[in-house]
């Protein structure tokens, strides 16, 4: 059984909500994160920073489930009641921002499930800080006059009130706009100078970093790296868990097999770009993911009601070649879709040893 909890997080009643959540959904072989396949660690630390009112960082390349796994921690939360049309989802019961608390008369009440109240941020070089914090509508500057708080149309990190903030690729952005996240990381509030008013921006915060030999990252400042706790996301760690990974998340063409010994050669040519001697970042699962797609596909063009080997081979360089990197010792000699061939053709002979 799970022992009582008592809240003492900045995070307040989000962090209620998702031990509820996870009480309910649970027994006692523990909390866990549903959905999620494997990751056991990851999903370990994700939750024991969360329910200690601490935000997190995932770290991992492309393709591992970082944005799945932040997406399922926002639909474990439940509905809750919010005033309607409030953009930071307040409680009617106790309304923080401006614009409700200056509303006349009994507000009107909606339901916001957990999925509506998950915000992604796509971290990049050009990202401003109005589009994290808002800016001033003309428009309703004009009507209301520009230092109403009506005329203030707010960003991400203010809609993310009382929900999770997926802050995809946060190593992407300048270090000026990572200035803009520590009064909110802080304090659960944005200062909006033009207002001199505090606006509430109260959420779960699970950012993702590249790794740092990606092209365009940039350095987080050690103060801002304070404010967070980090974990890391690697591989499925085995067949098995890629192949149900696969099975579950993928799309399937109605009328259209896949034969096991297929899959299990589409699994293993992706993986084997992962200790491949010449290939520094490898393919992920959404690699994976696309053969199976891809396969399904192109063996319905062909007027076929199941995958064949040919499909595999036809499809391969197109889904696979773009997503590999080749290390700087051989990518002058060598080109990904050299590689990519020996590695389909050793895949080819073990798939062969194993039928025999």
């Amino acid at each position: 059984m799970f022992p009582s909890f008592i809240n003492f997080s900045p995070l307040g009643t989000l962090v209620d909500e998702l031990l509820t959540a996870l009480r309910e959904r649970t027994r006692d072989e523990g909390i866990d994160i549903p959905g999620i396949i494997g990751q056991n660690g990851t999903k370990r630390d994700v939750l024991s920073a969360i329910l200690a009112g601490r935000h997190i960082i995932i770290k991992g390349y492309p393709g591992v489930g970082k944005t799945t796994l932040a997406r399922t921690i926002a639909e474990l939360l439940p509905s809750v009641k919010a005033v309607e049309g409030c953009p930071y989802h307040c409680d009617p019961k106790r309304p923080v921002c401006p614009l409700c608390r200056s509303r006349e008369g009994k507000a009107t009440v909606n339901t916001v499930t957990g999925a509506q109240r998950f915000i992604r941020v796509q971290g990049s070089p050009d990202l401003q800080a109005e589009d994290l914090l808002g800016d001033i509508d003309p428009v309703k500057a004009m009507k209301y006059g520009p230092s109403n708080p009506r005329a203030f149309t707010p960003g991400k990190l203010l809609k993310a009130n009382r929900g999770v903030l997926f802050f995809d690729e946060l190593n992407r952005c300048p270090e000026r706009l990572q200035n803009a996240l520590l009064q909110v990381l802080e304090e659960g509030i944005a200062t909006l100078g033009g207002y001199d008013v505090d606006y509430p921006a109260r959420f779960i915060l699970i950012a993702t970093m590249n790794p740092s030999e990606y092209v365009g990252t940039e350095k987080l400042s050690e103060v801002l790296l304070d404010r967070f706790d980090t974990t890391t996301m690697t591989y499925p760690a085995t067949t098995e868990d890629e192949r149900t990974i696969v099975q579950e998340r993928s799309k399937v063409v109605e009328g259209v097999a896949v034969p096991d010994d297929l899959l299990a050669l589409m699994i293993a040519i992706v993986r084997a770009t992962r200790d491949h001697k010449d290939i520094e970042r490898p393919a992920g699962v959404r690699a994976s993911i696309g053969l199976y797609e891809r396969t399904q596909t192109n063996a319905m063009l062909q007027g076929r009601d199941k995958v064949i080997q040919q499909d595999v081979l036809d499809v391969v360089e197109s889904v696979l070649a773009h997503r590999i990197h080749l290390s700087g010792r051989v990518s002058h000699v060598k080109s990904p879709e050299d590689v990519l061939r020996d590695i389909v053709d050793t895949a080819l002979r073990e798939a062969k040893k194993k039928q025999a």
